[in-house]
C-alpha cells in the first residue's frame, strides 16, 4: 500500500498527484473536483456484477513466450510487420547507462536483440516510454526520450529509423524545434503517403510567465527515412498533460489520433482528431463522459482498425465510477456510436487495442483484484458491442512500475502481448503470446 493511503484509498486528494502523474508541476488541482469519494471510487472495490454468465465464455488462450529483454528491462512496445512482430524496451545496462533494445519475432523465435541507442540522459518513466512503428516500404522508426541541460522534466523526443529490419539504426532526428527545456513526449505514429507522421504531447506553453496558460499541446510532423521532414503542426492547443496519444492509418487512408482533451472547465473526456486529404479535422468527443478531474489521470486512449471498422478503447471515472469503455466507428472516426462498459468492475484502465484478421479486436487492460494486486486481461469484442468473458492472461501489480501492457498481431492472427513485470525480485519486460481456440493461430 502506498504512503498516504488509507483503506485502499487516497487520504487526501493530494495524493492523486502521486498515484497518478510524474509530476506536480502539470497539475492543476482542484479539491473541489477531487473528492474523497472520486477517489476512493479509483482504489476502491468495485461493485459486483460486471461480469455476467450471459457473456460467452473466452474463447482465448494464452502461453508464456521467452522475452528477448534482460534482467532490469522494462516499458516494452510492440509492433506488427509483414511477416512477424517487432519490439523495443528499455533496459539498465550499467550503473547509469540505460539503452533502448529492438528484437524481431520471425515466426520460429527473437532475434538477438540490438541496441539502437544508449545514455546516462535517457527519460526513463513508466508512462511515457518508447515505442516502435513501421511506416512506409517496411521501414521501422523508433523513438526514445532524452532529458535536457536543466534535467528533470526537461526532455525532449528522439527518432531513429532502420530500412534492414532494425539491423542498423540512423543518427536521431528531434521532431520539436522550440528549444524549449519543457517536455516532449508520448508520441504515437502513422503512415502519411511515403513518409511517417508523429504526433506527441509538447509542454512549450510552460514556459509562460502567467500559469494559466502553461498548457499542454498536442503536435504533428511528417518525416521520411531520406531526411525530408514537414512543418510542425498544432492539433490542439489544451491536452491533458500526460495520457498518451495513439494513431492509426485506416484502410481508406485517413489517419486518426486519439488523445484526452483538458477543457476549461477541467473535463478530460477522449477526442479524436482526423487526418483527411493533408488536412487536419478540430478534435471531437469520442463519447462526452464529461470527466471532470482536477489532474492528469495517466491513462491514455487506444486505436485500431478491424476491416473497416474503427474502434477506441479508454479509461473514464466520470460519475465517481471507474471504467474501460470502447465505440466503433463505421466512417473513419467521423463518428462513433454508443459505447460499451468492458473492464470486469474495478479497472485501472492502461488499456490497448488491437484490430483481428477476422473482424474482431483484442482489448487488454489492468484489472484490480484488492490493494496493489491485479491482473493484465484481454478481452475479444466485436463490433456490434458483444463481447466474451475476459481472460485473466496474467497476475500483475497496480503499481506505476507495471506500465503499459503494449499488444501487436502476428501473421497468423495471434497476439503478442508484453508488460513490465515488478512482482519478483527483479524487473523484466514479460511475454504471451494470445491465441484463439479452433483458429489457425491456435494450430
Amino acid at each position: 500500500m502506498q504512503p498516504g493511503i488509507v483503506g485502499g484509498a487516497p487520504a487526501n486528494p493530494e495524493e492523486l498527484v502521486r498515484m497518478y502523474a510524474p509530476r506536480t508541476l502539470r497539475l492543476t488541482l482542484s479539491t473541489r473536483t477531487v473528492t474523497l469519494a472520486v477517489l476512493t471510487s479509483l482504489a476502491a472495490c468495485a461493485p459486483e456484477g460486471a461480469e455476467t454468465s450471459a457473456r460467452p465464455a473466452s474463447t482465448l488462450q494464452a502461453e508464456s513466450v521467452a522475452a528477448p529483454a534482460g534482467s532490469g528491462s522494462g516499458e516494452p512496445s510492440l509492433a506488427a510487420t509483414a511477416d512477424g512482430v517487432v519490439m523495443t524496451w528499455q533496459e539498465r545496462v550499467g550503473a547509469e547507462v540505460h539503452a533502448v533494445r529492438f528484437a524481431a519475432w520471425d515466426g520460429a523465435g527473437w532475434t538477438e536483440p540490438v541496441t539502437v541507442a544508449e545514455s546516462t540522459s535517457f527519460f526513463v518513466n513508466w508512462a511515457d516510454f518508447p515505442s516502435v512503428h513501421v511506416g512506409p516500404d517496411g521501414v521501422l522508426w523508433v523513438h526514445w526520450l532524452q532529458r535536457g541541460r536543466e534535467g528533470g522534466y526537461d526532455y525532449g523526443i528522439r527518432v531513429a529509423h532502420s530500412s534492414d529490419g532494425g539491423a542498423t539504426w540512423s543518427e536521431p532526428w528531434t521532431p520539436h524545434e522550440d528549444g524549449t527545456p519543457t517536455e516532449h513526449g508520448f508520441v504515437s505514429a502513422f503512415p502519411v503517403d511515403d513518409a511517417m507522421g508523429f504526433v506527441w504531447l509538447d509542454g512549450r506553453k510552460y514556459t509562460a510567465p502567467d500559469a494559466a496558460a502553461r498548457e499542454m499541446t498536442v503536435r504533428f510532423r511528417t518525416a521520411t527515412a531520406d531526411g525530408a521532414t514537414g512543418p510542425e503542426e498544432l492539433l490542439d492547443e489544451r491536452a491533458c498533460d500526460c495520457c498518451q496519444t495513439d494513431a492509426v492509418l485506416t484502410p481508406s487512408g485517413v489517419g486518426v489520433v486519439a488523445y484526452r482533451d483538458r477543457s476549461p472547465g477541467e473535463i478530460r473526456d477522449i477526442y479524436v482528431t482526423r487526418f483527411v486529404d493533408g488536412a487536419w479535422t478540430e478534435g471531437r468527443p469520442v463519447h462526452r463522459d464529461g470527466w471532470e478531474i482536477g489532474g492528469c489521470p495517466v491513462n491514455g486512449p487506444a486505436v485500431a482498425v478491424a476491416g473497416d471498422v474503427l474502434g477506441v478503447a479508454w479509461f473514464t471515472a466520470a460519475g465517481n465510477e471507474p471504467r474501460v469503455k470502447v465505440a466503433f466507428s463505421t466512417d473513419d472516426g467521423a463518428t462513433f456510436g454508443a459505447p460499451a462498459v468492458v473492464d470486469d468492475g474495478n479497472p485501472s484502465g492502461r488499456v490497448d487495442l488491437v484490430g483481428l484478421p477476422d473482424g474482431a479486436f483484442l482489448l487488454t487492460w489492468l484489472e484490480r483484484i484488492g490493494g496493489e494486486s491485479a491482473e493484465v486481461r484481454a478481452r475479444l469484442l466485436h463490433s456490434d458491442g458483444s463481447h466474451e468473458q475476459s481472460l485473466a492472461v496474467a497476475a500483475a501489480s497496480a503499481a506505476r512500475g507495471t506500465g503499459f501492457p503494449r499488444a501487436a498481431v502476428a501473421p497468423d492472427g495471434s497476439v503478442f502481448l508484453a508488460w513490465t513485470d515488478v512482482s519478483g525480485t527483479e524487473r523484466r519486460v514479460r511475454l504471451v503470446r494470445i491465441r484463439r481456440a479452433g483458429t489457425e493461430a491456435d494450430s
